[in-house]
Parts: structure tokens; sequence; C-alpha cells
């Protein structure tokens, strides 16, 4: 799934070489055998962030965008849902880290959501506000996901 507003539709190539190399790590290693942390794909321009924990209240999963970077967030295990809402709907609740390349926001009072299982991914733009980590209704659940990282 890939979800932006028409003003955006042409200004990012989804297709382009780095993409290209996000879903090839994807497809062809081992992605339940990979230790948490960060793997180099491409150097600073493509890379996988291995990520495990359980999702987590609404609370404690804010909203947060990114600038350098495009997130492609692939669940490997588990489910969890995936807050969305473009950044113009949302307020900041920081000063943007450059370091970190993150900037977190308050909860809007109206956001959209998907429901994310095993296989599923979602590719977040930095136009983009999305809150990752957050539970279901059937509780907390332990999630292995792989954010893979392309450079703007």
């Amino acid at each position: 799934m890939l979800t932006t507003n028409i003003k955006l539709a042409e200004k990012y190539n989804y297709l382009n070489t780095k993409f290209q190399k996000a879903f090839q790590f994807l497809r062809t290693e081992d992605l339940s055998a990979l230790p948490v942390g960060n793997i180099p794909i491409d150097g600073d321009e493509v890379f996988a962030n291995v990520q495990s924990y359980t999702t987590m209240s609404v609370e404690e999963c804010p909203f947060e965008s990114h600038r350098a970077y495009f997130d492609l967030q692939y669940v490997v295990e588990g489910e969890e849902l995936f807050g969305y809402e473009p950044l113009e709907c949302l307020n900041a609740s920081m000063e943007y880290d450059a370091e970190r390349d993150l900037i977190f926001y308050e909860e809007p009072k109206e956001s959209g959501c998907i429901r994310m299982e095993k296989e599923d991914f979602a590719i977040v733009a930095p136009e983009d506000g999305h809150a990752p980590r957050r539970m279901t209704v059937n509780g907390p659940c332990a999630v292995k996901k792989i954010v893979v990282k392309v450079r703007v």
C-alpha cells in the first residue's frame, strides 16, 4: 500500500534504483534470521533497521516523520496498527532532530490507520506523519519489523 496526495504523485519515483535495492533486500534475505540493528544495503542511501518490540497504546506511540529518508516499513512477524496523517494536519511536539532525522507530533483529533500483518509494508514519504507500533484490538503483540530507510 502506498497512499499520497495527487499534488505529490510526481514528486517521488517509487520505482527508482534505491527502492529497487530495498525491495530486492526484502525479497532475498532470510528476514526472520536477521539480528536487531542496522544492516547496510547501499551505504547511507539505503539501509535496513531491524526492530523487535511489543505493540503499545496510542499514548505511547506518537506520530512522527522524517525529512532525509523515506520509511519502507515491513512486518516480518506479528501485527500492528499503523497510523497515517498528512503533516499539514499535525502539530509538532518537538523541534526537528537532524541527527536522528526525527520529529514527533501531538496526537490529532482524527487520523487514519491500517492494520499491518506478516509480509505487509507501507512506504511513508517526508510529507507523511506516521504512528507505528500501535496495538490492535487484540492487545499487545510481539512484532519483528524491518524499516528500510531510503534517502530522499
